[in-house]
């Protein structure tokens, strides 16, 4: 097969830390080529080197065998390169059609706009991606697996030859992944080359041809998906045998800390949940996309507040009225999109964390910037985050060290329930080790934490008690050994077991 792409001996460094040293990769046409490796192997640096980001110290870069002297962006369009983000990158305040035409319509302000040809081909792009979504819809109104339906339609318009798709089925559905699935294989036969970067380890098995591994900046090895498994993969990524990535502690729950009775807000779908979590116990929340198990933990931190049923914390009613008020009742909440709610991505590592105390560490208005940096400080260890310092700006840092950073700030309210919503959507299975090694132990010392997850085996493997919720209500209620996939499934589909 002919290369689209290849990089050579491609060399970067940030502020001193080595990002990538020394990695080719190359891809071919008609090829599905995976990029895995932990969080800070270099997976990111390496596409924005690709796409004219970030331009490389050293190495080369070519396309259809032309080296490329110069990237940036535009270019990098130009030559048929195109990228879906993990977080969709599209303008929230304009429509679907805007959104598709401002990467395919050439500039000119002198250019008429045919409103009228915008929709019907956003229509078609998105008819293509099987999104049934309407072009003049604002995209702030979407759901997140629906922005990136709306990206992807956007590069398929400006007929990418190259495709990077990072982390594609993180928000989607079971029957989104299976419809993006069938859109890899048919671009594929047109000899569409696509970069597939994803967590998801199994998912590589279903659709990649070849698997590149990186490791702490370098090149490890390129193997034909067909001539590895999964515990070697894993192996490769991390430089050791992963045996725990599931690290569940045994812990006897405590108190009741948080009880609902009844509660439901109805212009969030979310309808009579009766639920309870002790201290000391993991609740695994599980469901498809759109269950309502996001809708209610934002109902228990007071984004949007109940309007029936009853809180009840520590066996006391509570009405918690805002996220201020869930804080000072001790509760934490970990969002899912960690890009737009998680952390402040121009601001340093250290105010970061300290975001959620401020009332804490600042007398008169004034921030206690000594005290501030030791709990930072601490937080960096204890959570083993890699960053240059914790002056360093969250920007800079791996997706995975990112959640870490979000984790952190809601650690320091020293909360008596942590919600946690996808804490590990996007990192690697080192990190993800850590981080469930790191809520076993925070079980451990009596915190009742609620995790929402859509990965069965990681609602299996770190529940004491499983929820499941469809439709904006609780379907069932089971211990952990009681539990299984195909029952979690059924139960997500809405059919009530026998």
């Amino acid at each position: 097969m002919n290369a689209l792409l290849r990089a050579t001996n491609i060399s970067k460094t940030f502020a001193g830390v080595q990002a990538l040293q020394g990695v080719s990769f190359e891809l071919r046409a008609g090829e599905v080529h995976a990029i895995v490796g932990e969080n800070g192997a270099g997976k990111s640096t390496l596409t924005k080197i690709i796409t004219g980001v970030h331009e490389a110290d050293d190495g080369s870069l070519e396309v259809n065998g032309r080296v490329i002297a110069k990237n940036d962006p535009v270019i990098s369009r130009s030559l048929g390169i195109a990228i879906i983000h993990q977080q969709p990158a599209l303008f929230p305040d304009l429509t679907v059609a805007e959104n598709i035409a401002l990467g395919l319509e050439p500039p000119g302000w002198w250019r008429p706009i045919r409103w009228g040809e915008r929709r019907r081909r956003a229509r078609e792009l998105l008819e293509r991606v099987g999104a049934a979504i309407d072009p003049d819809a604002v995209v702030q109104s979407l759901s997140m697996p629906q922005q990136q339906l709306v990206e992807i339609a956007r590069a398929l318009g400006a007929d990418a030859r190259i495709l990077i798709l990072d982390e594609p089925t993180a928000s989607l559905s079971e029957r989104e992944v299976e419809r993006l699935f069938r859109m890899i294989r048919d671009l594929r036969s047109q000899g569409v080359g696509m970069i597939y970067i994803s967590h998801r380890l199994d998912e590589l098995f279903q659709v990649a041809d070849r698997v590149t591994i990186l490791r702490d900046g370098c090149t490890v090895a390129t193997r034909p998906m067909a001539e590895v498994d999964r515990a070697e993969l894993i192996r490769l990524m991390v430089g050791r045998d992963l045996t725990a990535v599931f690290p569940k502690q045994t812990v006897t729950p405590g108190e009741v800390v948080l009880e609902l009775r009844g509660v439901g807000r109805r212009d969030a779908n979310v309808e009579g949940v009766n639920l309870s979590v002790r201290a000391g116990e993991i609740l695994g929340l599980a469901g498809l996309v759109g269950a309502g198990r996001t809708e209610l933990a934002r109902i228990l931190f007071g984004l949007t507040p109940a309007d029936a049923g009853e809180i009840r914390l520590r066996g006391n009613a509570v009405e918690i009225r805002s996220p201020t008020h869930a804080v000072e009742l001790g509760i934490a909440y970990v969002p899912e999109d960690r890009r737009r709610h998680g952390v402040l991505l121009e601001m340093p590592v250290a105010p970061n964390i300290s975001l959620a105390i401020l009332t804490k560490i600042a007398t008169l208005g004034w921030i206690d910037t000594a005290r501030e940096r030791s709990i930072a400080s601490a937080f960096v260890e204890r959570l083993a985050i890699k960053t240059a310092s914790i002056d360093a700006v969250a920007a800079n840092l791996s997706g995975g060290n990112q959640q870490k950073v979000a984790l952190a700030r809601w650690l320091a309210t020293e909360p008596a329930v942590l919600i946690l919503d996808e804490p590990t959507q996007g990192v690697d299975v080192g990190a993800k080790a850590e981080i469930h090694r790191l809520m076993s132990e925070l079980a451990a010392k009596g915190l009742a934490i609620i995790m929402i997850s859509s990965e069965l085996p990681e609602i299996l493997g770190m529940s004491d008690r499983i929820a499941v919720m469809h439709d904006g209500a609780i379907m069932d209620v089971m211990d952990r050994a009681e539990a299984t996939q195909e029952k979690l499934l059924s139960l997500a589909l809405g059919h009530k077991l026998v």
